[in-house]
């Protein structure tokens, strides 16, 4: 099947308003579909589930649909994924259930939102482990690579955490190459997907990583998330379920009940509307964060924060800058004055990235975050609109 981005936002009933929505990092629009699939589910099967009469059996056969559904999107088993609220929230639920010896050591980025961050301190203040810093400069692309990790692994380091796409930068690692890395000494290697699902297909056998987390929210579904942790990996938690619980699967280990019924019987309507849509939904938004980044590069006075390069091998269209003699905040209020565009100024929780690597004041970047359902005509207008609002050059 083909994808036609033209009829996308047919399947979006919020796109049908006055609102052009380009803080999608933040939180996607969601499908007509899901919207319809969870009206259904609460109308007619919202049980508990377990049961073996016949709306019980529905709502069982929908939720293992959804999980099933969510395991195969990314190329896992399903044992080895666990609904969640947020992706914060499963981190810090894997966070309290690994286990490392006392004295190892970890290596977190100061690239990252701190979902990414707070976690994995946590665990090195329960289990007494050091924890090292890993970040990229400004002269080496702010791009976190195995090159750059590679000085700071040892044989004493046990878990590594990076981000797959800056929220902030939009810039694309290498989590291929990077695993490899960490498993070269033998360590586990965690990647938060957030700000890379909503723009390409995820596959975490081919990344090769341990741990992998993304939320739906931002994949054009409901407020839930994933998180992927292979059975090897596995080996390395502490099961927190109740003592007369099984403990087989990565739900039974940390799922605390939460993966919400509703929403998860509604991924496998997500998962069929981005079937086989990625390629052309990559060179959609690769027109979409031309149109933006000529614009931006044509002043002088604009600093873009991360890659300048327009092409869909480096970055996703999240694009955040700074312009010079105009707060952030003044950029989106005098915005906002004069157009229907949504988009956000601040730190987006990377807050290490934004003070210590990028050095920029309290209130941060403008941020630009566009998706496949956003149109050329839309950012043409948001250029209108910044040539209206910024400084006259």
């Amino acid at each position: 099947m083909t994808f036609d981005i033209s009829k996308a936002r047919e399947r979006f009933p919020a796109l049908q308003q006055d609102q052009v929505f380009l803080d999608n990092a933040g939180g996607s629009q969601a499908l007509g579909d899901v919207i319809d699939s969870i009206t259904q589910y609460l109308s007619k099967t919202n049980v508990q589930l377990g049961a073996s009469y016949h709306t019980g059996s529905q709502s069982n056969t929908k939720y293992a649909e959804g999980y099933q559904a969510a395991a195969k999107y990314i190329n896992a088993s399903r044992d080895e994924i666990v609904l969640g609220a947020s992706t914060t929230q499963l981190f810090m639920n894997l966070a309290s259930s690994l286990t490392f010896p006392s004295g190892s050591e970890i290596i977190l980025s100061k690239m990252e939102h701190e979902t990414n961050v707070k976690p994995w301190l946590f665990m090195a203040e329960r289990l007494n482990l050091t924890v090292r810093w890993w970040s990229s400069s400004k002269e080496d692309g702010l791009k976190l690579t195995a090159a750059n990790l590679k000085p700071l692994l040892t044989d004493k380091v046990k878990f590594v955490a990076c981000t797959h796409v800056s929220n902030v930068l939009g810039t694309i690692h290498d989590v291929k190459s990077i695993a490899e890395a960490v498993h070269s000494v033998g360590a586990l290697f965690c990647v938060d997907g957030v700000s890379f699902a909503p723009h390409r297909a995820v596959d975490v056998k081919e990344f090769g990583v341990d741990f992998y987390s993304f939320s739906w929210y931002k994949v054009y579904g409901p407020h839930i998330a994933v998180l992927y942790a292979s059975n090897t990996a596995q080996q390395a938690m502490k099961p927190l379920s109740h003592y007369f619980n099984p403990t087989k699967t990565l739900e039974d280990k940390i799922g605390f009940a939460a993966s919400n019924y509703e929403c998860v019987q509604s991924i496998p309507t997500i998962v069929s509307y981005l079937s086989g849509a990625f390629p052309a939904i990559t060179e959609h938004e690769g027109k979409l964060q031309t149109i933006l980044l000529d614009f931006l590069n044509s002043r002088k006075d604009i600093t873009i924060l991360g890659s300048k390069s327009s092409d869909s091998k480096e970055r996703v269209p999240t694009i955040a800058f700074t312009v010079e003699g105009m707060s952030s905040k003044q950029i989106v209020a005098e915005a906002e004055k004069v157009s229907n565009c949504g988009f956000r100024w601040g730190h987006f929780y990377s807050k290490r990235l934004c003070d210590e690597i990028l050095g920029l004041q309290p209130e941060g970047v403008t941020r630009v975050s566009m998706v496949h359902y956003n149109t050329e005509e839309e950012i043409r207008g948001l250029v209108d609109v910044l040539k209206k609002v910024l400084p006259q050059v």
